[in-house]
């Protein structure tokens, strides 16, 4: 019975091929914009004055504070048909696009138009996020700033695996251009790093499972061995019970 109820070594460890990613190349991605996202968009000129109209932020300093909740009333939320509205320019698609590539394309287009001189764009999201379920010491839903996250940083943001999490098995879900996918990452390999789930993206579910252990202390039962027993032992305390 022991056997059945400590998880092995080999469970337990991450990474236990790690040297192998020794001096390899990391590859970071950028994200392509989504629906619901809610993007930032300062614009600069020569003229301060002429890009006022375009920076939704001088709308809204009067009053100041409010945290990540100001920050989102001075973002464009994206559609569901992948638009936001600009100033001036009007409805904009931004499907297929990352935020550097809706920087040019808003950089040509006020060009174009004669509309400012010299003009620089900066596009940031600012309610990227992700949820971990399961056993980890954390979870929830999580928010984070930075371009490139890792799994394992986002595992970290969470708390980090309980000794119950089942590492051989963490399950990523991914909704992107309106398609889910779902993989399944051993944690004690590295393999993932050199595929498209070494980085989370923006909207990511993880989820990590527990093991076998603490299901049974929770009470599943899981073979049909363990359900004979249960019953074999509550026929034999009923008819002792009844003698």
């Amino acid at each position: 019975m022991l056997s059945l109820s400590c998880a092995s070594k080999k469970e337990i460890l991450y990474f236990q091929d790690i040297d192998r990613q020794n001096d390899t190349k990391v590859v970071f991605t950028e994200t392509l914009i989504q629906p619901n996202d809610m993007l930032r968009i300062d614009v600069v000129a020569l003229s301060p004055e002429a890009a006022e109209p375009y920076n939704l932020q001088n709308n809204n300093q009067a009053g100041g504070g409010g945290g990540g909740q100001m920050m989102q009333l001075q973002g464009y939320l994206v559609a569901p048909d992948y638009t936001i509205t600009f100033p001036i320019l009007g409805r904009i698609s931004v499907k297929n696009k990352t935020t550097r590539q809706l920087e040019d394309d808003l950089t040509q287009r006020l060009e174009a138009t004669n509309q400012l001189v010299a003009p620089t764009v900066n596009v940031r999201l600012l309610n990227a996020k992700f949820t971990v379920l399961g056993e980890v010491a954390n979870p929830g839903t999580h928010t984070f700033m930075e371009q490139n996250v890792t799994l394992f940083q986002a595992l970290g943001i969470a708390g980090g695996l309980t000794i119950n999490g089942v590492r051989e098995d963490v399950v990523i879900m991914r909704m992107e251009e309106g398609v889910k996918q779902v993989t399944h990452i051993d944690l004690t390999k590295t393999e993932y790093m050199d595929g498209p789930f070494a980085f989370i993206r923006p909207n990511d579910l993880i989820i990590v499972n527990p093991n076998g252990p603490a299901v049974k202390r929770a009470g599943y039962i899981t073979s049909p061995s363990a359900l004979i027993g249960i019953i074999s032992g509550a026929i034999a305390l009923t008819v002792l019970l009844t003698r």
